[in-house]
Order: structure tokens, then sequence, then C-alpha cells
């Protein structure tokens, strides 16, 4: 039974972060590539709705950015949606850009879906557009992303999440930087496939008339939303060439605090998305949303600790090692300490501001695991709010691709 524990978690493991790739990629390879059907000369009217809770530091570069999109000027709405901001962001942006920049303000601090429940209120456009107000978009982003619509069968599109970095990155940075290039490469593979499992709230659209009101509790509502849709029998897409450039977190800390928000997020939205986990009804789209967000959030991170222990008990049952079976625990067992010693050492480098490269890869997987069973307790404990949570951003970074 033991060592039948082992297997499983260590399969299950596997799986999640290099299986299911591979899966992926092979499926795409029988099947055949999804060539994706847009028509370029297809310009609806849209609008560009920015959620900016206490973003005043944020607001002349994002506004800047926001209005340099190569899109027909008489076809683009900008919303910016100020609701509880106490910085004198409305104010602000009125003096600055009326008659430009539309704003939806108010005093009462309702929470980030409250105020994107509301906004949608004002939205008359075919097709809405989210984008956080701390990142910057490419010149053609909003082109980019439109074009997908002209296929009847897509209901949202989700644009690619980049990370800054600098020569001189934290572990935090880098290793945040690292998983969204992962993370993206398993986007252009789902959507390759059938469709992509969630967008990231950086930068995604969707067709306005497939909104529906999200419970405003809700912590990851850009993945809710675009699930809902899919579930609806739309596809979501993926375009790669419309990103969203984001800094980093500021330090290690902060860091843990949003993984540890996203991951009572990712167990929140399991309960409410329980319907997808029939493959009988929704088919190709549940084999994408079980693999690769469920296994991500609720199985994986469950699985490690029960791989350390079922391993250590092995390890020391078949000591002294006497044949090659007990060997390979012993060996397993030891690999596994180096690992988390490597992830141990990269944290504590990390804490006193010193970095090393080579260790943020079992620091930063070790990290993620961590902060997703501490969302588990989070989630249990009904300690979660949908209210908006800032978290600092490192400053002073050199753009590049990642």
């Amino acid at each position: 039974m033991i060592e039948f524990l082992f297997i499983l978690g260590l399969a299950l493991v596997v799986y999640t972060y290099l299986g299911y790739g591979i899966v992926v990629w092979v499926m795409i390879a029988i099947k055949g590539r999804r060539k994706p059907y847009y028509s370029e000369d297809y310009l609806p009217e849209v609008t560009l709705a920015v959620p900016a809770y206490n973003e005043l530091s944020c607001l002349p570069g994002k506004i800047q950015n926001s209005l340099a999109q190569e899109y027909p000027k008489d076809k683009i709405r900008f919303l910016f949606v100020t609701e509880g901001s106490n910085d004198g962001s409305e104010q602000w942006i009125k003096e600055h850009y009326k008659g430009m920049v539309e704003v939806l303000g108010g005093s009462e601090r309702r929470g980030k879906v409250a105020a994107m429940n509301n906004a949608m209120q004002y939205v008359h456009t075919p097709i809405v557009i989210f984008t956080d107000a701390n990142t910057h978009l490419n010149r053609l982003a909003v082109r980019n992303i439109v074009r997908h619509f002209s296929d009847p069968k897509v209901g949202a599109v989700a644009g690619e999440k980049r990370i800054q970095t600098a020569d001189s990155e934290s572990a935090a940075g880098a290793g945040e930087g690292l998983y969204w290039k992962y993370e993206s490469q398993l986007k252009r593979w789902d959507a390759e496939l059938h469709t992509i499992v969630g967008a990231a709230g950086e930068l995604f659209a969707l067709r306005t008339e497939l909104y529906e009101p999200v419970e405003t509790d809700t912590i990851l509502d850009d993945f809710i939303i675009s699930l809902r849709i899919a579930g609806q029998g739309y596809r979501v897409a993926y375009e790669p060439d419309a990103y969203a450039l984001e800094a980093p977190s500021y330090s290690i800390l902060d860091e843990q605090k949003r993984k540890i928000r996203i991951a009572a997020g990712g167990f929140q939205s399991i309960v409410r998305l329980k319907h997808l986990l029939n493959p009988f009804r929704y088919g190709v789209l549940t084999f994408e949303y079980v693999s690769h967000r469920v296994f991500r959030w609720a199985v994986a991170p469950l699985c490690l600790p029960l791989i350390f222990l079922t391993n250590a008990w092995l390890a020391w049952k078949s000591y002294p090692p006497m044949d090659a079976i007990s060997y390979a625990w012993t060996v397993m067992f030891l690999l596994q300490c180096l690992f988390y010693g490597a992830a141990w050492v990269g944290y504590q480098l990390e804490q006193r501001q010193l970095r090393w490269k080579l260790l943020f890869v079992p620091f930063y997987f070790t990290f993620m695991n961590v902060c997703a069973l501490a969302g588990l307790v989070r989630y249990l404990r009904g300690k979660q709010s949908g209210a908006w949570e800032k978290v600092r951003r490192a400053e002073g970074v050199t753009l590049k691709k990642s």
C-alpha cells in the first residue's frame, strides 16, 4: 500500500507538470493543429475597461499606453473603474483626460467583481477588453485580440501575460517569469487542441452579450468568467501577440500573499465550476480543465508531502539497503531531501537579498505548492474576500520578453 501511494503520488505530480503537456502535444500531432480563423478587416467597436483601485501612480503611464493603441480611434472607448479609490484617481483622470477617457467612480469600496458587474452596465460595444492598471500593452494588443471574434465560435480571447525582469532579478521575479513562459506554452497547446482553460486578468476580452454577473466574493473573476463562457460551448482563444507586461512582485513576501490568494481562489473556482468535471457533457474541455487546472491547484500540492512521507517510510524500512529496490528508495529520498534543501537555501538567500539563479527552480516550485496548501487552508476557513488586494511590484526593471 505504501509503495502504491508513493507511485500514485509521483505519477500524478509528473503528469501535472510534464505529462499533460506531452499528452496534449501528441494529441495535436495526431489530430492536427487548430488553425485560428480570423479576419484582419474585422474592426468592431470595443471598450477597453480598466479596474483601477488606488492606482494613481500607474494611471499616467496606463492611460498613455491605452491611447497609443493602433486601433481606429472612433471605434475604441476607454473606461476606467476607480470605484472606492481614495487617492484622487477619479478627479485626476477627469482633470487631465476629460472627453478622452471615461471614469466610473464612487466612494464605496465593494470589491473588484462588484465594480466589474457595475461597469458592464455601461458597456454598449459588442466586445469588451479587460486589462489591469499596472500593466502595459503592446500597441497592437487590441487589434490582435479583436480579430479572433470574427469567428462566431469564439466567445472570449486571452492575451499573454509577460513578466518584466532585470539582470539582478530576484528569485520571485525569475521564478515567476519562468513559470509564465511554461504556462504560456501550455495555453498555446490548449488553444490548438480545443480551448484555453482560464484567462489571465491582465488582458482578456469577451463578447459583451455573454457576460454574466459574477458572485461578488469571487477571487479569480477572470478564470470564472472565461470558463463559464467555455462551458456555454464557445471557445476561448489565445493570442500571444497581444500581451500585457507586468513587473514581478516587489519581494517574496508580496509574491507569497498573491499566490495564497490565487490558490484560495482556485479552490473556490473548482467548487463553483464543478459542473465542468462531467466529461460526458463537456468532453475535451473537462480533460483540459482537470489536467491543467484542477490537478495543478488541488492534486499536485497534496501529493508532494505524500510522496516525501511515503518515500521516507520506504527508505527507513529498507535500511540498510541490500538490493536494487532498497537502494532506489534511499536514492530517491536523498534526492528529495537535496531538492527541498536547495529550495530552503534559495528561500534563505532571497530573504537576505542574495540571489542565485541556480536555486530558483526548486525554490519557486516548492514555494508555489506551499502557497497552494496555504490557500486551501485559507479557503476552508472562509478568509478570502472579493475586495481588491494590491501587491507591491518591483520598480526599475528593464523590459524583456518572458
